[in-house]
């Protein structure tokens, strides 16, 4: 399994994937198993505010929480929560690497327009 995860990203980050194909299973609350699955929905080159994430899991106000479920995504990359930006498509923050400069590549590896 860790080989065609090292694999598959290896091919995201050469520019020859778009999605990942590995059978994903994360420990959370219900709640951030809801937000982390539709961070899974997204497609490449595709972003989405807090609020579209917290009405797509019917907590439409709940903006903080679904910050806090982005910021606690175990898998990211491969669940994609570098895509989740402010509703001004500006970038709030990012838990991965070395924080928001390593989504301002991932962001910019995709094509996706951020502030």
């Amino acid at each position: 399994m860790l080989d065609a995860a090292a694999a598959q990203l290896a091919e995201y980050f050469s520019g020859n994937r778009r999605s990942f194909d590995l059978p994903l299973s994360a420990a959370g609350t219900a709640f951030q198993r809801s937000v982390w699955h539709e961070l899974n929905r997204l497609p490449f080159g595709s972003a989405v505010s807090y609020a579209d994430i917290g009405r797509a899991t019917g907590r439409p106000t709940a903006g903080r929480a679904v910050g806090g479920a982005v910021g606690a995504n175990p898998i990211p990359i491969i669940v994609p929560c570098h895509r989740v930006l402010a509703s001004n498509q500006r970038i709030t923050g990012y838990s991965g690497g070395e924080g928001i400069p390593t989504k301002v590549w991932l962001l910019d590896h995709e094509g996706i327009v951020h502030r």
